[in-house]
């Protein structure tokens, strides 16, 4: 069987396997998460030998220290899988629920009902446990899932898709209801993004910008997914500076590798001078990168010069740009042109400077007085999120269990006909 007609196959075994899924009580769910602890935990040491080996392998590649810590496991970090698993067992279950219901003068009664949106693939880099999280929320959401995991990570996802799928047969559903795919041929996602053959509804890329692009690029199936995080923190004429100081330091320096992390500064006028040299000093205190407009290079000379490209690059790392604004409207025209719709927090203790912020900044998150690396489904209290989603339509924002899915209305009546 060649590689195309054994996704095909995993494709149908998958839309199969969603057709169960669609109509499985939540108990039976839920006991999925309970059998899917205790495969994990009993398989500890085989996952932590096929992560050995992965972890091994990318090291003779010569992968940095970055990318070698998010692909390595151990046991606290499998505890830590175990754990989201127990979080997302424990939310509500997302299917099913009435969100909106009336009746018309016919009498007839109409609800609209949510559903699970049928089969998701995954396409992710190295990180192991997004296979683990991946799984619990498609489950949970009545999905079917087909996981592809670069080739850095495919034994230790692999590993652990083995211990979910042994849930999964335990608790009396599909196995097929989570799937990996076997292979490290690139082909293979080029397949999913296809749709295979009308069995995926929707792809989510979790990785780097290179494959969230070429995901969107060449996706012939609805995409969930971010290409960049620029956000961007603005420090109002009215904002409390005590409380400022501390929110740019959180977004910027918390994580500076994740996609919530701030990248740009934007200082009102009149806070500058009285503001900026402490933000600035405490940035660098941190070994953070300074890089300003000309009136930040004025404040401290730690700065050095940004170029028109700072302004719209993602940075990921202790490097940040810092722009002087005249006003609100200066912020909010810098954000329209280059931020990419992700998340924004405006620092102000002015209601009209919230609301205008909040009215006119077109982002997935929009903040107020609070650091952008809440931009997460757990910290929104969703039960976890499989990703940031900038677009427009369906989901936006954290793609949590609720925004996996869809809905249907059902009518009900007692014999009337249209007239």
């Amino acid at each position: 069987m060649d590689l195309e007609q054994e996704l095909n196959e995993m494709g149908g075994k998958a839309k199969a396997a969603s057709a169960v899924l669609n109509t499985a009580p939540s108990i039976q769910k839920n006991s999925f998460f309970d059998f899917a602890i205790k495969e994990i935990k009993s398989d500890q040491e085989l996952i932590l030998m096929a992560n050995h080996q992965d972890v091994a392998q990318a090291k003779d590649a010569g992968k940095d220290a970055a990318f070698i810590d998010r692909l390595e496991l151990n046991h606290d970090r499998l505890k830590g899988i175990c754990a989201t698993l127990e979080e997302i067992k424990l939310f509500p279950d997302p299917v099913g629920k009435i969100l909106a219901n009336w009746d018309r003068p016919n009498g007839l009664n109409i609800s609209r009902v949510s559903t699970p949106l049928g089969v998701i693939g995954i396409i992710f880099e190295s990180r192991p446990n997004v296979a683990s999280d991946a799984g619990g929320l498609c489950l949970k959401s009545g999905n079917a899932v087909i996981l592809r995991s670069g080739k850095d990570g495919l034994r230790s996802a692999s590993a652990l898709v083995t211990a979910m799928q042994k849930a999964l047969l335990k608790a009396g559903l599909p196995k097929e209801s989570i799937q990996i795919v076997p292979s490290e041929n690139r082909e293979a996602a080029t397949l999913m993004l296809e749709g295979l053959n009308g069995s995926i509804d929707v792809i989510v890329p979790r990785g780097g910008k290179s494959l969230v692009a070429e995901v969107e690029k060449s996706a012939k199936v609805p995409v969930f997914g971010h290409l960049e995080g620029i956000c961007h923190v603005y420090v109002d004429e009215h904002a409390d500076l005590k409380k400022a100081l501390e929110i740019c330091i959180n977004a910027k320096m918390r994580r500076t590798g994740i996609c919530g992390a701030a990248e740009t500064i934007l200082l009102h006028q009149k806070i500058a001078t009285s503001f900026g040299p402490d933000l600035i000093a405490k940035l660098s205190s941190l070994n953070c990168e300074v890089r300003g407009c000309k009136k930040t290079l004025s404040l401290d000379q730690y700065v050095i010069p940004a170029t028109e490209k700072d302004w719209s690059t993602e940075y990921l790392a202790p490097i940040v740009s810092i722009k002087v604004v005249d006003d609100a409207e200066e912020a909010i025209r810098h954000i329209s042109a280059y931020g990419t719709g992700h998340t924004e927090s405006i620092i102000s203790e002015d209601l009209k400077a919230q609301n205008q912020f909040t009215a006119s900044i077109d982002s997935a998150i929009v903040m107020i007085n609070t650091s952008t690396q809440f931009a997460d489904g757990g910290e929104f209290g969703l039960g976890g999120e499989i990703g940031i989603a900038t677009g427009k339509f369906h989901a936006r924002g954290p793609v949590g269990l609720d925004q996996l899915t869809s809905f249907k209305y059902i009518v009900s009546g007692d014999g009337q006909i249209r007239s």
